[in-house]
């Protein structure tokens, strides 16, 4: 098993949100975050003045998944997430030792 993190730009995450159910997936977590990456934030004006915004708004996306699913999701994501534009986010992919249904204590992949 294993989790897919996602950090995307906001407008995107319908659009994967539906990408992934089409998958198969069937079900994620997203929580909005803030962030930067290389473009260390970004400079905007308001009134007249200049001022930098260090963290700029962004989702996370958590998707559990069975190991036979992950280069599908991950590419998936890429794929419907992408504007080719600074800031299209990461994706980063970390194993799951134990998952349990807490609603019927099924394990490992049933959990899913």
């Amino acid at each position: 098993m294993k989790l897919v993190i996602a950090i995307i730009k906001p407008f995107k995450l319908d659009e994967v949100r539906e990408a992934l159910t089409t998958l198969g997936v069937h079900g994620l977590t997203a929580s909005e975050v803030k962030g930067f990456g290389r473009q260390k934030g970004q400079s905007e004006i308001y009134r007249g003045a200049e001022y930098t915004v260090s963290f700029l708004p962004k989702v996370k996306i958590e998707v559990a998944v069975g190991d036979d699913m992950v280069e599908r999701v991950v590419e998936t994501i890429r794929a419907t997430a992408q504007t080719g534009r600074i800031g299209d986010g990461k994706i980063f992919v970390c194993d799951i030792t134990h998952a349990v249904r807490i609603r019927t204590g099924e394990t490992g992949n049933d959990a899913l």
